[in-house]
């Protein structure tokens, strides 16, 4: 970038006629807004702004490209079969902190591949409920409430299932979202369900438009048996056609560009050259790990961290990195006898879902969720175990995004503090009781054995990678589960579990919470960090538009202006952020303009 501007020369916003200039790589160097981040934020925010020819657009992404109709098989897999790959599309040293009162990090699964998490989670199209929205509004987020975030829900998606029902579900959107039919559950399923029905839950059918606690179908983001990513939705062949788009994958952004307190432009290097793309407007949807991040090292942030890092403060925003929020989860399992096994006819592993309450006095509703496979993994364990994976949908306790020093190479410190809050750990626990209880009901006998807890270790973590080794390794231990029950037993208490005994956690209530406190696992939802708010809320960085207080033409799109987590996976709720931010800049333009 020219030292004028990194001095704070008096440089003029460019007109709707943008100025055009060469870099290097051959790609115009001036746009009228500059997307830095290619996750299902930023995927969504570049297809809409281009939409308007006379709008020009740059979209900037770390990680690799997956373009259409060359997406990897790993990635259209209708199982979440990315995470068997390693780091290959995720940031390989991102680190966090679980826990308050521990000093031991975590490798976090964040995802670095065009897309974002949309090209890597498990496909979960899920919006919470109405109240989360609602909350928003409570919270300062005037214009977020259910009412006003439902059409933006109903834009993005392509209900395959529920077309007919208009009030609650889109028809046309880039999303398709699909479910199991019940009619093709295995008995594994259809059992599960029955076990599910005797502890009061009914079968809701649609968790997107029926928003009371029962059992369900999860939604997924599939069509044809395929994941769709928000790349593959928002950038498709055609909508990469558009003149005025550009797509640059590979290139990792390093710094944010001001004239005073204006944002001029982004700083990213690809393939060891550093460029600078100058934007009427900059825009972030980095993540909300990474967006706080990026402003902190550009001077935004609380005045605290600037100071300890010797940074020039910009703007002070005390909430930056602030009111981080993620579910805490754990998980149970259970061998699947060869019976009740997954069919090869199903793609999906998942086919029933459970939303419910808590019975503890601090219970809120709908905060505890299940999600369930009837197989765990790719290889000859994991086809030989169910795995239910619990979660506190409803989580009070919040974390931090910090500095680790002023280097934009630097992965930032990340403390999520989870279980943190009072009542957090005891509502976790009863879940966990809930369903330890499906697990042992009779309905589920016929098709299960040997229940266990189990911790998500390094160790399963280097085992489910698709190595040749570990197909030998685990295809033999999988056999040896197939083997007399005595050494199934021996299997399950020695080899398979890592945790201790249900019978145990269940037993002793102090134990069962400490268990879930030092080992309950980020469920990869992390949001809230750089939180939308009014102007007089000091702990708000940005306004109802994502615009960033006390900074002019710097905007933020992504899962960190929530408010409060959603009872929810996230994706869905993303993407309606970025549809509805982006709709409200092509709308004031259009005003400014006339």
């Amino acid at each position: 970038m020219p030292a004028s501007v990194r001095a704070g020369a008096n440089i003029q916003p460019h007109s709707p006629e943008i100025l055009i200039g060469m870099t290097s790589a051959g790609i115009t160097n001036r746009f009228d807004y500059v997307i830095a981040g290619g996750g299902s934020a930023g995927c969504v925010t570049a297809s809409r702004l281009s939409e308007d020819p006379s709008i020009c657009v740059l979209l900037i992404e770390a990680g690799a490209d997956t373009p259409p109709g060359e997406e990897p098989t790993e990635i259209r897999s209708p199982a979440p079969a990315v995470i068997f790959h390693g780091t290959r599309y995720m940031w390989p040293k991102l680190r966090v902190i679980p826990f308050q009162h521990q000093d031991g990090d975590r490798f976090y699964e964040q995802a670095r591949v065009l897309g974002g998490g949309s090209s890597i989670n498990a496909q979960v199209g899920n919006r919470g409920i109405p109240d989360d929205y609602d909350e928003w509004q409570r919270l300062g987020a005037t214009g977020w409430g259910w009412h006003d975030v439902l059409p933006y829900f109903r834009k993005l998606e392509r209900d395959l299932d529920f077309p007919d029902n208009t009030q609650m579900h889109g028809s046309d959107g880039p999303i398709p979202l699909t479910r199991v039919p019940r009619a093709e559950w295995p008995e594994f399923s259809q059992r599960l369900a029955s076990a599910a029905e005797n502890i009061g839950l009914q079968d809701i059918h649609d968790q997107n438009g029926v928003f009371t606690d029962g059992y369900f179908a999860p939604a997924y983001t599939n069509e044809n048996h395929q994941r769709v990513s928000a790349a593959m939705a928002y950038l498709t062949a055609e909508v990469r056609k558009r003149p005025n788009l550009t797509i640059l994958t590979d290139s990792l952004v390093i710094g944010l560009g001001f004239d005073g307190t204006r944002a001029v432009s982004v700083d990213y290097e690809k393939g060891g050259h550093r460029t600078t793309a100058y934007g009427g407007e900059i825009i972030l949807a980095l993540g909300a790990l990474q967006t706080p991040a990026m402003l902190m090292r550009a001077g935004i942030g609380p005045a605290a961290t600037l100071a300890r890092y010797g940074i020039p403060p910009r703007a002070v925003r005390e909430g930056v990195g602030q009111n981080l929020r993620d579910h805490p989860g754990t998980h149970l399992c259970a061998l699947v006898k060869p019976h009740g096994r997954m069919p090869k006819r199903l793609k999906k592993s998942g086919h029933v879902a459970l939303r419910f309450t808590s019975s503890t006095p601090v219970s809120l509703p709908s905060d505890l969720y299940m999600h369930n496979g009837v197989s765990s993994a790719w290889h000859g364990v994991g086809q030989r175990i169910a795995y239910f994976y619990l979660w506190l949908n409803k989580s009070h306790s919040t974390g931090e995004v910090t500095l680790k020093d002023a280097d934009p190479y630097s992965m930032p410190i990340v403390r999520m503090n989870l279980l943190g809050a009072d009542g957090d750990v005891e509502r976790l626990a009863d879940g966990f009781r809930v369903i330890a209880g499906l697990l042992r009901d009779p309905q589920m006998a016929p098709v299960i054995e040997h229940p266990f807890a189990v911790r998500f270790s390094p160790f399963i973590r280097s085992m489910s990678q698709m190595r040749r080794s570990n197909k030998w390794i685990m295809g033999t231990l999988g056999r040896l589960l197939d083997g007399p029950a005595w050494l199934r037993s021996l299997l399950v208490k020695h080899v398979l579990s890592n945790a201790p005994s249900i019978d145990a956690l269940l037993s002793d209530t102090a134990k069962l919470k400490d268990y879930l406190k030092r080992y309950a696992m980020s469920v990869s939802h992390v949001t809230c960090t750089c939180r939308i708010g009014q102007p007089d809320d000091p702990r708000a960085v940005v306004d109802l538009d994502g615009l960033v207080y006390g900074i002019d033409n710097l905007r933020i799109v992504d899962a960190s202006v929530m408010p409060s987590l959603p009872r929810a996976n996230t994706n869905l709720a993303t993407m309606m952020i970025a549809e509805k931010i982006s709709d409200a800049i092509r709308r004031n333009r259009t005003a400014r303009v006339a």
